[in-house]
C-alpha cells in the first residue's frame, strides 16, 4: 500500500508493507519521509499516530511516530490479528487518544 499525497503535508511520502507471519498475524512495516514536525502544522500538534481499518473493527491505533533526521523519516513495525484494509496517520494533541480525533495527514485510502 502506498500513501495518497497529502493536502496538509504535500511533500510527505511513504508506504506500508503487510505480510503474514508463521503465526498467521499480519506484520505491518510503515515508512514515511518528509513528514513535517507536528509542531510545525497549523494548528500545531504534538504527535503523529498511526491507525488501521480492517473489516473486523473501526480504527485501531497501531502506534506513535515522530519524524527525525534530514529526511524527516519515521518508521513503525507492528503486528495485528486482523488484515488491514487501510492505514492512516493523524496529527494529535497527545498519544493517549483512543480514536482518531485530529487531522488525517496521510492515508492509503483512495
Amino acid at each position: 500500500m502506498t500513501f495518497v499525497t497529502s493536502t496538509i503535508v504535500p511533500a510527505a511520502t511513504g508506504e506500508v508493507n503487510v505480510k503474514k507471519d508463521k503465526n498467521k498475524n499480519y506484520v505491518i512495516n510503515l515508512t514515511v519521509q518528509n513528514l513535517a514536525e507536528p509542531n510545525n502544522l497549523n494548528p500545531s500538534k504534538n504527535t503523529y499516530l498511526v491507525w488501521m481499518e480492517s473489516t473486523e473493527n473501526s480504527a485501531k491505533k497501531l502506534g506513535q511516530i515522530m519524524p527525525n533526521g534530514k529526511s524527516l523519516k519515521a518508521t513503525l513495525t507492528t503486528s495485528v490479528i486482523n488484515e488491514p484494509k487501510a492505514v492512516f496517520i493523524t496529527a494529535e494533541d497527545n498519544a493517549e487518544v483512543q480514536y482518531p480525533a485530529g487531522q488525517v495527514i496521510l492515508t492509503t485510502r483512495r
